[in-house]
């Protein structure tokens, strides 16, 4: 592999570190198509008119062919991208307005890039303001050993808001499975939804760690209505055990109800839905991507 993402998501925005376990909130899967009764009955629409894709998902194949691989990801279906930032930066060894003329050419569009906040922050906010780019992403903080780390996080989050508010962008912050585990009495997702600015700060949402983390995703979608406008998709597979993180697989095959979680994330204000996977036991990264993308191109809300 030639990206460590774990280097890089400590790097990203790490405080403190630490490991945890944590339970499975497992959701049933539903049939995905549904009906419309028109006098007869007629298949209905899919529900998602535009979906992208994390890069990360492709991170084996991306440094070799940025630009091939794009192309392939356009083929398949997917319109939106979301980079994040390896060793050819957010914008695969081009610059900003190069890499917006190729998505272009390609009828694609950058929406988000997973990004190191603590590193030329204001830089990477006027780069992205320039060529359209809707939001950047604190992609991992870590677990923190206190109610004042937390409170730092937050703090953090709220100063990255501001710069990207400043540059006419949004700043949102990706969640993983340790802020729904209980914590000095609290659940750190629920205080860091209620210490950052809404004005400032959006989030997004990925699915799966909400999941893997114990906790239920219509809960907070429900709870926080228009604070998630981005989320994650990828599936959980069935056979997971309850503490096992890494887990993905290919969407439709696992344990994952997203024809019921989307609608409700839809209904919430929910805007950008993107692909991400992480695990491969019976394809290649974009063998799988092209199921992902036939899948989210089917999908019908429950």
């Amino acid at each position: 592999m030639s990206y460590n993402r774990r280097k890089f998501i400590q790097a990203a925005g790490a405080i403190t570190a630490g490991a945890m376990i944590l339970p499975q909130f497992g959701c049933k899967n539903n049939n995905q198509t549904a009906a419309a009764e028109t006098g007869t009955a007629t298949a209905a629409p899919p529900s998602l008119s535009n979906f992208g894709i994390q890069l990360y998902t492709l991170r084996d194949v991306m440094p070799e062919d940025p630009k091939g691989v794009i192309k392939q990801l356009a083929d398949f279906g997917y319109t939106q991208i979301e980079s994040y930032e390896g060793d050819k930066g957010m914008f695969w060894g081009m610059s900003n307005t190069e890499f917006k003329s190729y998505l272009d050419s390609l009828g694609m569009s950058i929406v988000s890039s997973h990004c190191d906040i603590n590193t030329d922050f204001e830089k990477k906010a006027a780069q992205a303001a320039e060529i359209g780019m809707k939001y950047l992403v604190c992609p991992w903080v870590g677990p923190q050993k206190s109610m004042d780390n937390w409170k730092k996080v937050t703090d953090k989050f709220n100063e990255c808001g501001a710069i990207c508010q400043k540059n006419g962008i949004r700043f949102a912050y990706h969640n993983h499975e340790y802020t729904f585990v209980a914590f000095s009495g609290m659940i750190p997702h629920n205080f860091i939804m209620e210490n950052t600015d809404p004005a400032l700060v959006d989030h997004e949402m990925d699915i799966y760690w909400v999941v893997t983390g114990g906790a239920d995703p219509i809960e907070f979608l429900t709870k926080y209505p228009n604070r998630f406008r981005l989320c994650h998709v990828k599936d959980r597979l069935k056979t997971a055990a309850y503490d096992e993180r890494e887990a993905s697989c290919d969407l439709g095959t696992g344990s994952i109800d997203y024809a019921k979680i989307l609608k409700v994330a839809q209904d919430n204000g929910m805007q950008y839905y993107i692909v991400e996977q992480e695990r491969y036991d019976n394809s290649t990264p974009l063998e799988s991507v092209k199921v992902n993308a036939e899948y989210l191109k089917n999908l019908r809300f429950a």
